[in-house]
């Protein structure tokens, strides 16, 4: 839907902004009651659920002084469908022990490295979707948009044109960028549905990609292969041992700094914040993953030579994932995203631009799509007309919702699209080493989809009116 044309999930009075959590991201406030002349029955049902939601905002929104208290607020929000990413953390360990009795090659370093490789191009489209989701709305399109942006930077770095690296990536985001654009402008100005606009994006895009496949001089069979080291190393090449363990190092210890200080600020102004406890916590478990990975990719995963270290792709994924984390959770920008997705017409009384805010939405989802596309090229040392767009927006959407990022808007953050990435990567990855056929692989595709939104139905079944 257009933003004109939503009906705003929560209205007030006074037309004030949603409430927000304690993790700082807006909350729909249920309707106010019916007025004179609505059936008892329904000003009950109204009653029970505002009753439920002032509840769970009590739960959340106070300042919790001990890890027990902050343990209890969050066992009130998981009964209400807001788990978090426990969840989405169980699914993956227990899909883990599937594939590895199946096959014990499953956890062994070098296809968990290629795994971690997988995953980013799926992290990176779902990152893109949550852009779309958390305003209510998806874009269908972030496949093919993705082989676009990677045809632009292919086909400029290599022979015909030798553009520098950086130049030809900036050329393939920014060309993703103007088609983010176009999506924002017919969404919003013309207030055509979302849906119908990327789904002819879907097929537009595609006919776009082959087009300039079957034109580009440096093409040979449909395929331009990448013929720049910069641009190949970026998935296959590798940051030394020694020096990711030092970056590793470095990168937790910024991450204590900031939530440290950030925590701090917040109760000495008297704002919500989780206890000193569950902060150690976090640090610890960022930590330990981070340990975890270095020490993954350390081990030798060649079985000729030798062949270590963290591949580049991993820590540009991350920076990724962090600067679009800053820019959701740290900003106007971001604060005007969920305010929108909660209530569209309240942040419209509020003087937020939903228009302009919508097509922002749009352009990151499609810049972000783009940076897809070049991982994905990278990895596979070339780019054809046969890329499979359509999968890929399905696992896109499948990341993102499985990761904990709501179809109907107003909740998701970045951390959901990278542990859902992560989660497709796993199932794609333990199909291959089984060698399921493609058929069982399309099938169990469908599965992954249902279940992505059956999981984000039963996590809004708290909400009123669902």
């Amino acid at each position: 839907m257009g933003p004109a044309d939503r009906e705003p999930t929560a209205t007030t009075a006074s037309g004030e902004p949603t409430a927000t959590t304690a993790s700082g991201e807006p909350t729909q406030v249920p309707p106010g009651l019916a007025g004179g002349g609505a059936a008892s029955a329904r000003v009950d049902h109204r009653a029970k659920a505002q009753a439920s939601d002032v509840q769970l905002q009590a739960a959340t929104s106070v300042t919790v002084g001990s890890l027990g208290e902050w343990v209890r607020a969050w066992w009130v929000r998981a009964r209400s469908g807001q788990a978090g990413a426990l969840p989405v953390v169980i699914g993956l360990v227990v899909i883990a022990l599937i594939f590895q009795t199946q096959d014990t090659v499953f956890l062994s370093a070098r296809n968990l490295t290629n795994l971690f490789v997988q995953g980013t191009t799926y992290v990176l489209l779902g990152m893109a979707e949550v852009f779309v989701l958390l305003l209510g709305e998806i874009d269908l399109s972030v496949g093919y948009v993705a082989g676009v942006g990677a045809v632009v930077m292919a086909e400029l770095v290599g022979p015909a044109y030798h553009w520098p690296w950086w130049a030809a990536m900036l050329a393939g985001a920014g060309a993703t960028a103007l088609i983010g654009l176009v999506n924002g402008v017919i969404v919003t100005l013309l207030k055509i549905p979302s849906f119908i606009v990327t789904l002819a994006g879907l097929l537009g895009w595609e006919g776009v990609l082959l087009y300039l496949v079957d034109h580009a001089k440096d093409a040979n069979g449909g395929t331009i292969p990448i013929t720049n080291n910069v641009v190949f190393d970026l998935v296959n090449g590798t940051i030394s041992t020694g020096a990711a363990w030092i970056a590793g190092a470095v990168l937790v210890a910024l991450f204590a700094v900031f939530v440290l200080r950030r925590d701090g600020r917040r109760r000495s102004s008297g704002l919500a914040a989780p206890p000193l406890g569950l902060t150690v916590v976090k640090i610890v478990a960022v930590a330990v993953a981070g340990a975890a990975l270095v020490a993954i990719c350390s081990a030798n995963r060649s079985t000729v030579g030798v062949l270590t270290g963290v591949p580049w792709v991993i820590p540009a994924t991350l920076a990724v994932f962090g600067l679009w984390t800053f820019l959701l959770g740290r900003t106007r920008f971001g604060r005007y995203i969920y305010a929108i997705g909660g209530n569209a017409e309240a942040a419209r009384r509020a003087g937020i631009s939903v228009t302009w805010m919508y097509i922002g939405a749009f352009v990151l989802a499609s810049l972000t799509s783009g940076l897809a596309g070049i991982v994905y090229a990278s990895r596979l040392g070339s780019i054809s007309n046969n890329i499979d767009g359509g999968t890929l927006v399905l696992y896109a959407v499948a990341a993102a919702v499985i990761g904990g990022a709501s179809l109907f808007g107003g909740r998701g953050r970045m951390i959901d699209a990278l542990l859902g990435g992560v989660v497709i990567a796993a199932i794609y990855n333990g199909m291959g080493i089984l060698g399921m056929s493609a058929a069982a692989q399309y099938m169990v595709t469908a599965l992954v989809l249902l279940a992505a939104v059956t999981i984000d139905r039963l996590a809004r079944r708290g909400e009123p009116g669902s």
